[in-house]
């Protein structure tokens, strides 16, 4: 069985303006252009990376959207490595017609996820659809880098869902795993271990 190349280590992003505001922000015509890094959630991000500098990292891969872009630039900069390189395959996990609406309509979607597992109501995107997209951008990685310590940015849904894989649960699972905190970094795998086998 294939073993992992490279140690991966995944981020959420610092609070966001979306967070503060309560509100959804999905969509990536939206969350590409607008609701970046609070005050508060840039000085998360920075004590954040400098608590794992002795981690080693050596790039930061990170969803295109204002708030997970603005972390990965804070990340480089504190630091001081190469520019982060956005990954569309990162982004967050899509709301449907929940998008712009309270932020307290996640847990209605939650709550529907164990029983519903593929595609859910209001267009929102499956976790399945999540975490094969997030999966697809390790193999890619994998496929480029060896011997290299990638943060990956992203958000909250997404590294839940990813995580999944990792320990055995099915992705519609997700909210079973300890909740990931805005800025929080932890490991996902590390270099040596065998590729996780799902769906």
């Amino acid at each position: 069985m294939a073993v992992f190349q490279n140690n991966y280590l995944i981020m959420r992003h610092g609070q966001s303006e979306a967070n503060v505001a309560g509100v959804i922000v999905s969509d990536p015509a939206i969350g590409c252009e607008r609701f970046g890094l609070t005050k508060q959630g840039s000085e998360q991000v920075i004590s954040s990376a400098l608590e794992h500098k002795e981690a080693g990292i050596t790039q930061v891969i990170c969803s295109d959207f204002q708030r997970t872009l603005q972390t990965a630039k804070l990340v480089v900069d504190t630091l001081n490595l190469p520019l982060p390189q956005p990954e569309i395959g990162l982004r967050e996990r899509f709301f449907g017609s929940w998008e712009g609406k309270s932020d307290k309509h996640y847990q209605d979607i939650w709550e529907k996820d164990p029983r519903d597992g593929q595609p859910v109501d209001n267009e929102v995107e499956s976790a399945a659809a999540v975490l094969q997209r997030g999966y697809k951008v390790l193999e890619r990685l994998e496929q480029q880098h060896k011997n290299q310590v990638i943060l990956l940015v992203s958000h909250g849904d997404m590294l839940q869902i990813l995580r999944t894989a990792f320990v055995g649960k099915p992705p519609q699972l997700h909210r079973s795993l300890s909740h990931h905190e805005t800025a929080e970094i932890k490991q996902l795998v590390s270099q040596g271990d065998e590729f996780p086998v799902f769906g």
